[in-house]
């Protein structure tokens, strides 16, 4: 089941992308350009959109991306549950576009089931700060967004800041979760 619910999840954030296409008044925009192997490190959870995949991790939350040899990334996950386990999703990006674009899609199934469309799910940077210490991160459909840091907290200046430049992307910044580090 641990190894079917990323599938599911991708599947089905797939599905609702091809069902409720943007057109280009809605599209969303990215940043111009991404420097993966800058962009690689470790992450912490601020805040997040309600998602049913992340309903148990209750703090700590946090990703750790290292550059490969092929060029694609390696994506560890992390979470606390409530009874005190970390959880751990390991999985896989590759860029989508030139080597510094900002589009990268990820996948958390086996590799050998990477060439099934379905299972790759869209990971956009669309703000990032020019020293690479905070990041949001979200999908052509806006379902989903992250704001994660290089610290575990953030103050409360910057973290006003980028509600502001969400916003006006037009991000509902009303339904972002704060997440708990410890």
């Amino acid at each position: 089941m641990k190894k079917i619910l990323p599938l599911m999840i991708l599947f089905f954030c797939s599905l609702h992308s091809v069902a409720y296409g943007e057109t280009d008044a809605q599209a969303l925009s990215t940043i111009d350009t991404l420097d993966v192997p800058r962009y690689m490190g470790k992450w912490y959870e601020i805040a997040r959109y309600p998602n049913w995949f992340q309903k148990k991790c209750v703090s700590d939350t946090s990703a750790d991306y290292s550059l490969q040899t092929d060029g694609k990334v390696r994506v560890i996950n992390r979470c606390r549950q409530s009874n005190g386990e970390i959880k751990e999703a390991i999985g896989i990006a590759r860029q989508i576009g030139g080597s510094t674009s900002p589009k990268l899609q990820v996948s958390f199934v086996h590799p050998w089931l990477s060439f099934i469309p379905a299972v790759w799910g869209d990971y956009w940077v669309i703000d990032l700060d020019s020293q690479y210490q905070l990041v949001a991160v979200s999908e052509p459909s806006r379902n989903y967004l992250w704001i994660l840091a290089r610290t575990p907290a953030i103050d409360q200046k910057t973290y006003d800041a980028m509600l502001g430049r969400l916003r006006q992307r037009g991000f509902d910044t009303d339904k972002l979760i704060r997440s708990h580090q410890k």
